[in-house]
């Protein structure tokens, strides 16, 4: 029988998902009353998240539901959203007195949408079947001058994930701070070498690579940026993607941390509910498209989001969103994740 035949048809729980509109919305109101506010209230949301998440009854979404166009719209709305906010910020930094720590201020803000959402949203798209989905993935990518993403994790991370040589998943003992140079260089170079692999195999020229074409469209707006507005509308969109590839990266260091696929045969054991860290954590799950529960996405790659089980296997202790500030401190980091891991270990011995 099909797997998602025997899915529960989807409820009004489905609806939890339209939570995601209110980030960029709020951020939005945030950065026209003050671009100090607008990283104020991404700040906010991080924090109301982690300690909502500490609650008794917060810890576990409803259950695996078949995907529906709804839940499709839920992600496509986030484009316009994220356009308009990505406008704004531009046109604040055009027409408002800001000094360069105010712009710096305005593109965390933005960032934290762009990138806990935008990124997030990016990688379901990239994951669909439809093509024009995955050049909105592109986009949103591009959007974060980190279009290098749309080749690494499908190409790289996916098949190399919880092993050393993936870039993008963090090993035992290794701190936050440690893997983040890693990881950004590795992914980078890594992309690139997967580009001209595939281009190789099918004898064809970089005139026709994405990664080639996003990376100048990259490079093109920038400078479009600077002769249109100035350097701190450049400024603005650096800071907004380097804070979203931050997230990203530090959500790739939560997901696979010190987590090893072991050798069979000679060959690396396939992907299990063992080599990713889940969380079923209800309000962060409802904002990121489900990807809390991360070791059924590593399985079953081509399944939409909400058709992700949360399977057994090693959980976090709280979502993604309180993590972010564990992993911010080493020590913290360590002390709470290596008794989990010990635990998990003797519990499959």
């Amino acid at each position: 029988m099909n797997a998602t035949a025997a899915l529960p048809r989807a409820d009004a729980t489905r609806y939890r998902f339209a939570l995601a509109w209110l980030m960029p919305l709020t951020v939005a109101a945030g950065a026209w009353w003050s671009p100090w506010a607008a990283w104020g209230v991404t700040f906010g949301w991080q924090a109301a998240l982690a300690l909502a998440e500490r609650q008794p009854g917060w810890a576990d979404s409803p259950p695996a539901a078949a995907a529906t166009p709804w839940h499709r719209f839920c992600l496509l709305m986030h484009l316009p959203l994220q356009a308009g906010l990505l406008a704004l910020g531009l046109w604040l930094v055009a027409t408002g007195d800001l000094s360069a720590w105010a712009v710096v201020a305005l593109g965390i803000g933005v960032g934290g949408v762009s990138g806990g959402q935008g990124i997030t949203f990016a990688h379901e798209l990239g994951h669909s079947r439809s093509r024009l989905e995955r050049l909105l993935a592109w986009a949103l990518m591009t959007s974060v001058l980190y279009a290098h993403f749309m080749v690494e994790h499908y190409r790289g991370h996916h098949v190399r994930a919880a092993t050393r040589d993936d870039p993008a998943s963090a090993r035992y003992g290794e701190s936050l701070w440690r893997f983040l140079p890693r990881s950004f260089a590795g992914s980078l170079v890594s992309a690139w070498r997967l580009e001209a692999l595939w281009l190789a195999q099918r004898r064809r020229g970089w005139a026709t690579s994405p990664l080639a074409w996003a990376t100048g469209v990259q490079l093109a707006w920038l400078v479009a940026l600077w002769l249109a507005i100035g350097p701190l509308a450049v400024l603005f969109w650096v800071i907004q993607a380097g804070y979203a590839a931050f997230l990203l990266e530090t959500t790739n260091y939560i997901e696979h941390y010190g987590l090893e696929r072991g050798m069979q045969g000679g060959r690396r054991e396939p992907f299990g509910p063992g080599h990713a860290w889940n969380a079923d954590h209800l309000l962060t799950n409802s904002v990121v498209a489900n990807l809390q529960r991360h070791s059924d996405h590593h399985m079953h790659a081509w399944k939409p989001y909400p058709e992700l089980e949360p399977l057994p296997g090693p959980q976090l202790p709280t979502g993604y969103a309180g993590c972010l500030f564990l992993a911010s401190v080493p020590p913290l980091w360590f002390s709470t994740m290596h008794p989990r891991i010990a635990a998990f270990a003797a519990a499959r011995a």
